[in-house]
């Protein structure tokens, strides 16, 4: 991901009052619209921009597009709102100290490593946060769409979020393994497209396992007689 800023509730979200524990989820059309300009815009658009500067400017071309990319994001975000968040910042810095360090060495893997390294990082995040019970899906999933705690302290609810950690966690791993092989046997061009398309088809269908899943566990109790 090139742009980390923090992504906004998605609207229509529907409970019943205090003490229950019934939830609807959003519309699927809501959350892909949600969704859709973030995917684009973190991870199909700077593909593309380092993929076409490296083609016509070269290694040191597509570097400094790419570091434009994430400066030109961080400036449109302050134009827009008159901030800019602190991780925004901080992605920006990352960005400018692996070109540097890809430019000094004029290798592209030294560039692309490090947020492959982050991936599997990410990996094992969600893998810890299961035996720990505080499952990172679940945190991820309130962030984006606010729950209500009666429905969170469901157990079955707990189960689910469990389970999806363990599931994000084999995804981000096997992205990061994957990543990792095509980096060092393939082309960078290669590198850039397969792995971008793996990722993406490995993401879509964990994503549409989650929701199939989330819409399974809310079906189960949502038909539980709310306590009195």
């Amino acid at each position: 991901m090139t742009l980390l800023d923090r992504p906004a509730p998605l609207p229509s979200v529907q409970h019943v009052p205090a003490g229950g524990h019934c939830f609807e989820l959003p519309r699927l059309t809501a959350m892909l619209r949600h969704a859709l300009p973030r995917f684009v815009e973190g991870v199909i658009a700077p593909v593309a921009v380092f993929y076409a500067a490296l083609v016509l400017l070269g290694l040191n071309g597509a570097l400094v597009a790419a570091v434009t990319w994430v400066y030109g994001g961080i400036a449109w975000r302050y134009l827009r709102t008159g901030s800019v968040p602190g991780m925004l910042m901080l992605a920006g810095l990352g960005v400018t100290v692996r070109a540097g360090l890809a430019a000094a060495t004029h290798s592209p893997v030294i560039y692309f490593l490090q947020p492959t390294l982050g991936t599997l990082l990410v990996s094992m995040a969600f893998l810890a946060s299961v035996p720990l019970g505080r499952p990172l899906a679940q945190k991820l999933a309130t962030d984006m769409v606010p729950m209500p705690e009666a429905f969170l302290e469901h157990a079955r609810v707990r189960r689910f979020f469990l389970r999806i950690s363990l599931l994000w966690s084999m995804v981000f791993l096997t992205n990061a393994l994957f990543s990792l092989w095509m980096l060092f046997n393939e082309s960078i061009a290669t590198f850039l497209w397969v792995r971008t398309g793996v990722v993406t088809l490995l993401g879509a269908l964990a994503v549409a396992v989650s929701l199939y899943g989330f819409r399974r566990c809310l079906h189960h109790v949502n038909g539980e007689p709310v306590p009195a």
